[in-house]
């Protein structure tokens, strides 16, 4: 009997002690994970009543400010779990927000510690998910690109369509027209090509000295709602986008433009059809030129330069891409947007003086002959009632 008591008592001085130990080891790793480089104190001890909220922005960045670590997505791709505090402070969310600088929960809504939902698996995939915190807010703007050629694309499937990110960037977001020039250059991180073009065109090229009148690629194409640019509605709507700047008589005298241009174009066999689509069937395709089939489209030069389409010695080649048969003395039968001259068309001026002269002329006598006719007539009635009186 007492060997069974020393032995029970040895066994509950074991269990004492093991329980012991494993409080005391509950207690050293069940503490709250805190970077040691929060506090210049070694001794200091960080309990849960440290903690900042669950949905403050300081509980993020526990975790995440001045991170030096990385998630790698399932194609290999690697991200940085670091935020960088100056560029969100500077950013349009920031401290310049006029409704206060917006917190981690803003954008990242449900997103809880520790993070337990599945990454995407693509780099591509995560840009195009990291977009849908922006609809939150910008409702109008989500609206908009629901009917724009990129959010089209992106339901459809095709990854590489820009996405909110994309354009904009995700913590650093800065004004969209600071410089003037950000949004085209935005747009030349994907439409490479084309941007080359424009930067070297008349309009690319004032834009990028600093003219802030100079036509970018979101007046031209829109912003969110962009729309497919080899539409026929697109196509026959054209002319009117050129007339938003070269029809407005204001900012074309600064750059000694005549507005003519456009209004000489709606009077030539040319934009009096594309006209009539346009008011008629807009949706339906015409074959007739529309301004960017002379010009150009992103690499418009001034209308003098060498290397303008429809400078004299190159308008030929350009007329033949609708006329193949077109001969050499075919531009010679088109004057152009200008007005004919003595000295440019003598013979055209001569006829057009003949008619601003012979038609106010024939129609004044008409209306003289007319009146005189009319005033006659009332005449002998007013004598008639007076002689029977």
């Amino acid at each position: 009997m007492s060997v069974n008591t020393s032995l029970l008592n040895r066994l509950g001085l074991f269990i004492g002690i093991l329980l012991l130990a494993s409080g005391v080891y509950l207690l050293d790793y069940s503490a709250p994970v805190v970077s040691q480089e929060a506090t210049d104190d070694d001794d200091a001890e960080i309990t849960e009543m440290d903690l900042p909220p669950a949905d403050s922005p300081g509980y993020c960045l526990i975790c995440h400010e001045g991170s030096t670590q990385t998630f790698t997505l399932a194609d290999g791709s690697s991200h940085d779990v670091g935020v960088d505090l100056d560029a969100l402070a500077g950013s349009v969310h920031g401290t310049s927000n006029e409704d206060g600088a917006l917190g981690c929960a803003d954008c990242h809504d449900g997103v809880s510690f520790p993070h337990n939902d599945p990454l995407p698996e693509t780099d591509r995939a995560y840009t195009v998910a990291r977009s849908v915190n922006c609809t939150s807010c910008h409702e109008d703007q989500t609206e908009n690109l629901a009917d724009g050629v990129h959010y089209s694309a992106l339901i459809e499937g095709n990854l590489r369509a820009a996405s909110c990110v994309d354009c904009h960037g995700s913590h650093d977001v800065q004004p969209v027209d600071e410089p003037i020039w950000a949004a085209s250059e935005t747009c030349g991180d994907c439409h490479t090509t084309t941007f080359v073009e424009y930067e070297d065109s008349v309009h690319g090229r004032a834009l990028f000295e600093g003219d802030a009148n100079a036509p970018t690629c979101t007046e031209c194409h829109g912003v969110h709602g962009i729309q497919h640019p080899t539409t026929a509605l697109f196509r026959n709507r054209s002319p009117e986008l050129c007339a938003t700047c070269h029809a407005d008589a204001d900012l074309m005298t600064e750059y000694d433009i005549s507005t003519n241009v456009f209004d000489s174009y709606l009077t030539d066999f040319h934009g009096s059809t594309v006209a009539l689509f346009n008011q008629t069937a807009p949706n339906v395709a015409t074959n007739k030129a529309v301004c960017y089939d002379c010009h150009g489209v992103h690499n418009i030069t001034e209308a003098d330069d060498s290397k303008s389409q429809v400078v004299r010695e190159n308008l030929l080649v350009t007329c033949q891409q609708c006329h193949p048969g077109a001969t050499t003395d075919f531009p010679e039968s088109w004057v152009g947007h200008f007005e004919p001259t003595v000295e440019s068309h003598p013979f055209l001026f001569l006829v057009d003086l003949f008619y601003d002269v012979l038609i106010p002329v024939t129609l004044g006598g008409f209306a003289l002959l007319i009146g005189t006719d009319i005033f006659r007539r009332l005449r002998q009635r007013l004598m008639g009632k007076g002689s029977q009186s």
